[in-house]
């Protein structure tokens, strides 16, 4: 079969499908016309078990987290011998329901584990079903660090809850006002005791 037509029994991206075959993960050859025939199925676990990195965080001015985040992911996967397959990076509120890397990499079936440094990064709410979503999909999500949730992580989870509501109420600018005072005061009463 054509590449293409590979790529898209496979539900990725002609481009992510040429990576593939250059990397050597798909048999096939090319042609004198630069037509790429794959000749067998892609080698699943031959490679290690295949993984989608999701990194997360909730503001512009965190972008620089992002990247250090990413690369802990890296690392980690690298370490257990995982073959990535792509970074997905967002910005956005854990709470958002619009957040388009995640959906995006939701509705792929190309890949064995999802990869996040903490379950807060993936959802704040709601963890478990999509672990059993995956799970019945053959998928499982990989939590990097799953300590138990401490004092701080159920502040975020608090002040997450407060900005989504106040942004219906009051719109971006004014949630996000409200959301820094809070956090402000819970903060504070932290570094008090």
């Amino acid at each position: 079969m054509k590449l293409s037509d590979y790529a898209k029994k496979k539900g990725v991206s002609y481009r992510t499908a040429w990576r593939w075959f250059k990397a050597g993960y798909i048999k096939g050859e090319q042609l004198p016309t630069g037509t790429i025939i794959v000749y067998e199925e892609e080698k699943e676990k031959s490679q290690g078990d295949r993984c989608i990195i999701y990194a997360r965080v909730s503001s512009k001015q965190r972008k620089e987290d992002l990247e250090i985040q990413v690369q802990r992911l890296k690392e980690y996967a690298t370490k257990k011998g995982y073959q990535i397959l792509t970074v997905v990076k967002e910005v956005a509120s854990d709470v958002s329901d619009k957040r388009q890397g995640l959906i995006n990499l939701l509705q792929r079936n190309d890949y064995d584990i999802l990869l996040v440094e903490h379950k807060e990064k993936l959802l704040r709410f709601g963890f478990s079903y999509l672990k059993a979503l995956l799970k019945k999909q053959g998928k499982r999500v990989e939590v990097m660090d799953s300590s138990g949730e401490d004092r701080q992580n159920l502040i975020e989870d608090l002040v997450s809850v407060i900005y989504s509501f106040s942004i219906k109420l009051h719109g971006p600018r004014k949630a996000k006002e409200i959301v820094e005072k809070i956090r402000k005061e819970l903060f504070s009463d932290i570094k008090s005791e």
